[in-house]
């Protein structure tokens, strides 16, 4: 039957050959007839997902024809290779091999194909993340020939493996500081260069920014002691460089504990005067809180919350920022209105701004009778119920609080002697803040 098979497709190849000999016989190079035979048997094979027949004929096919002749020739033999490799995972030296084979098809389509050269690089370093796993820095030279080769048409997701795998050749003393500091800065730079076709890829770019920003955080690639000595020449070199200020300060800010120095003061300033902004204001605001001046970060935090320059979201972030911080220095009105404005603005942060909330009321002291004094912990409480509605992670924290602040309801006798009663409405006000709450006793 097999034999009959094989006929019927030599005819084929034949008459699809005569055809294609009259078009271009030139394409299919010097054996143009095995060439055109093997095309079709391998294709005829692949059509009925018959992929073990397929190969060995692909393979010839490969062997005789130009990569040019067919782009088909290419994308489906990285399937059927990709699937070899799966079939032989545990024979390490034909895996080498075909990885090999794989690799070269990529470029192989990139080169013949330009027109698809994107996808084809792209793919190529998909797969050698996949298939190779013994050799990073030959995985990492790959991202890097491709990210030369395609710029920002990278995919996001091969720009982030770039960075990650340069943090583990960092690690393994294969590349320097510097090194991993301009790749950083530049990796970070190709991601907002992105045009996002949707919103699930402007959330999926935005996920891996995040990654790449936390992954370089706890690599602690650079101490500030390092960056110090980096980027201080830098800077006396060319003080009135705006785009160096600027990234000063940032690598500046993802350090730990290097806020309070002369080269986070001096480039800060730098940014100020050049070209005031919303992150200008908001690094001045990171310096002042770090040398403790709290009326001056304050300041330096509303103006970059009343820019324009900065979008909704920004002006979330940095309203949570200032709660957290104004609570911590002893602001509680200040920081209670500042987070009462996250919620509406990003539902994402809600449900932190919520449990800060809780927290602002239930470490409140009031004045005025003992129900007075009790009342803002039944405002807590409603804080704490929106905190894990909003941010069902935050579902322990929160029930811990309510555990907390419930036992510091009044008893049912003493609300009784206030005239007050379980579940009236009830309104507190108390050092700055109001608030309109339920009333809740224990027996």
């Amino acid at each position: 039957m097999k034999k009959v098979f094989l006929a019927a497709l030599s005819l084929s190849a034949m008459l699809c050959g005569g055809n294609l000999f009259a078009q271009d016989m030139s394409k299919y190079g010097e054996n143009a007839d095995e060439c055109v035979k093997y095309l079709s048997y391998y294709t005829e094979y692949y059509k009925q997902k018959n992929y073990d027949d397929a190969t060995p004929n692909w393979r010839q096919a490969y062997k005789i024809c130009p990569p040019s002749c067919s782009q088909n020739l290419l994308i489906q033999g990285s399937e059927l290779v990709s699937r070899l490799i799966a079939k032989n995972s545990r024979n390490t030296v034909m895996v080498e091999g075909l990885v090999d084979t794989l690799l070269t098809l990529q470029d192989q389509r990139a080169q013949y194909f330009p027109k698809y050269a994107t996808t084809a690089l792209n793919n190529k370093a998909t797969y050698a993340a996949k298939y190779i796993k013994s050799d990073p820095k030959r995985v990492y030279d790959i991202y890097e020939s491709v990210i030369a080769a395609l710029g920002d048409k990278t995919k996001p997701s091969v720009v982030f493996n770039d960075f990650k795998a340069a943090v583990d050749l960092y690690g393994n003393g294969q590349l320097g500081t510097e090194d991993v500091l301009n790749l950083y800065q530049r990796n970070l730079a190709m991601l907002d260069a992105v045009n996002p076709s949707s919103d699930l890829e402007k959330q999926q770019v935005s996920d891996f920014r995040t990654n790449i920003e936390n992954l370089f955080i706890s690599s602690k690639v650079a101490s500030c002691d390092d960056l110090l000595k980096l980027f201080g020449p830098r800077y006396e070199a060319n003080p009135n460089d705006l785009k160096l200020a600027t990234n000063i300060v940032k690598m500046l800010s993802l350090a730990e504990d290097c806020n309070d120095n002369d080269l986070f003061l001096n480039a800060v300033t730098t940014m100020y005067t050049l070209e005031p902004s919303a992150d200008a204001a908001y690094y001045l605001y990171k310096l002042q809180s770090a040398r403790g001046n709290v009326a001056q970060a304050v300041k330096y935090m509303q103006e970059a919350i009343d820019r324009e320059d900065s979008d909704v979201k920004a002006d979330a972030g940095y309203l949570y920022e200032l709660a957290v911080y104004c609570f911590k220095n002893g602001r509680s009105a200040a920081a209670y209105e500042a987070a009462s404005k996250v919620p509406s603005m990003d539902e994402n942060l809600a449900g932190k701004a919520y449990l800060l909330i809780g927290t602002i009321w239930g470490s409140t002291s009031c004045g005025g009778d003992e129900i007075a004094r009790r009342a803002p912990y039944w405002v807590a409480c409603d804080y704490m119920n929106k905190a894990k509605a909003a941010d069902p992670t935050l579902t322990d924290d929160a029930n811990r609080y309510i555990g907390q602040y419930s036992r510091y309801f009044p008893p049912a006798a003493d609300a009784f002697m206030y005239n007050i009663t379980s579940g009236e409405s009830y309104t507190v006000v108390c050092n700055g803040m109001r608030a309109t709450t339920t009333v809740r006793t224990v027996k």
